[in-house]
């Protein structure tokens, strides 16, 4: 590849796309980065869709794009799901901010419950807010304040390790462990033993680059965090679509309190988190209860109507247990077939990742810690990403795909083409 294939690729980004760069120009004077939402930073600047059905997606200069990005996981029901939309359509003409309880809000709990084995669950705007308030839940219960997290964790936009932990994160008492590093993550537990309140983990990194973790690593920390008395948090915001009861579960473990997020809000902003009754009971405020302490929550959308509405319909209807485990095998055979086509062509290319979640690497081989995913090639990385783009493919910049529900087996060969092509003439510069 020639020193100056990025500059050129970028430039040619930007000739398509007149109109998407007139609105960034324009954005930018007043919302700081031209949008509220960090990961869609790119040079030279973001695209702006102006309409999406099914699993296709259009920007203002008219090109469609096959979506193989899924909104970061949250887009799992594709664009304009109509049984979501009717719904809310239907229950937003009779209500819409109630300032009250709602008949959907006890639906979906109860729905979430059987679906992912919690005792109890309350619901949050976003995976943030589930993240921070379990990780209350956990010091409040413990009277600890330390809390651990892993390398290349994402809990959140104050939750960041990609690095250690971000200077603007919430200030807590974080211990950063390795993540797939048993013999070091066992060694921190145990010094930490006399303050730990809490081990947050997912079962595969996301914005960390689709890194998963062995069911052997998950077991060790389990057993290690609930032998010293902590709390473990499993963050499956992303990969609870996995399976019929999340990720963790598919690695014969359980948390004592699960987070949740966005695809069951069903395009609507959504959050959770739920486990053990003696732990979320601390939220029990009715007289009933009786109880010395309570922790109060408050949020006034927290059981906003719509994403009720709409996660009824996601987990009742249109994602359930067996369409969800029909969608992780589609899934890994999908990932399967990129691996294929990447070893065809003699670039440092591969994909990491599980079930319908995954994540292409300009690496020889698939990543197995956050330290592999530092080594990449961001040259090489970004090249792919507008090759793709160019050729009506949309993903993540860093790389990251997320296969949706509406996503037909023709498009997703198109998608298998344009990796190939792409991969072809970067081979030959």
């Amino acid at each position: 590849m020639a020193a100056d294939d990025l500059a050129k690729a970028r430039s040619d980004f930007a000739d398509r796309n007149p109109e998407s760069r007139k609105y960034f120009s324009e954005a930018r004077q007043y919302l700081p980065g031209g949008h509220t939402r960090t990961v869609l930073t790119h040079a030279p600047f973001p695209l702006v869709f102006a309409s999406g059905e099914g699993s296709t997606l259009t920007d203002l200069d008219g090109h469609t794009y096959i979506d193989m990005l899924g909104d970061y996981t949250a887009g799992l029901l594709g664009h304009s799901e109509h049984r979501v939309i009717d719904a809310v359509t239907a229950v937003l003409k009779t209500n819409a901010s109630v300032g009250g309880i709602h008949p959907a809000e006890s639906r979906l709990a109860k729905l979430m419950c059987e679906r992912f084995a919690l005792d109890r669950v309350r619901f949050t705007n976003s995976g943030t807010e589930a993240n921070l308030m379990a990780i209350t839940t956990a010091m409040q219960a413990t009277g600890r304040k330390r809390i651990m997290v892993f390398h290349g964790g994402y809990h959140g936009g104050i939750l960041y390790f990609a690095s250690g932990a971000a200077p603007w994160n919430a200030p807590y008492e974080f211990v950063v462990a390795p993540y797939n590093d048993e013999t070091e993550t066992i060694k921190l537990i145990t010094e930490n033993a006399e303050s730990l309140a809490a081990v947050v983990i997912e079962p595969m990194l996301g914005s960390g680059g689709c890194v998963p973790t062995s069911a052997e690593f998950a077991k060790s920390v389990f057993n290690a965090a609930k032998k010293v008395g902590a709390v473990v948090i499993a963050d499956e915001v992303m990969t609870s679509r996995h399976g019929a009861h999340g990720m963790f579960d598919l690695l014969g473990v359980k948390a004592d309190i699960t987070t949740f997020g966005k695809y069951i809000g069903g395009g609507f902003s959504f959050g959770a988190f739920g486990g053990r009754a003696d732990l979320l009971d601390q939220f029990d405020t009715s007289p009933e209860a009786n109880r010395d302490r309570t922790i109060s929550h408050a949020g006034t959308f927290n059981n906003n109507i719509s994403s009720m509405t709409a996660g009824c319909v996601v987990l009742g209807e249109v994602f359930t247990a067996d369409v969800a485990i029909d969608h992780m095998a589609r899934g890994d055979d999908f990932r399967k077939s990129v691996a294929a086509v990447l070893s065809k062509h003699d670039l440092p290319l591969s994909v990491s990742g599980f079930g319908s979640m995954m994540s292409l690497h300009a690496l020889a081989h698939a990543p197995e810690s956050p330290l592999d995913v530092a080594k990449r090639d961001d040259k090489l990385q970004e090249l792919v990403f507008f090759g793709l783009l160019e050729r009506g493919v949309y993903i993540a910049a860093r790389g990251m795909m997320n296969l949706s529900l509406p996503l037909a087996d023709d498009q997703l060969a198109k998608v298998l083409d344009a990796l190939d092509d792409t991969a072809r003439s970067l081979t030959r510069n």
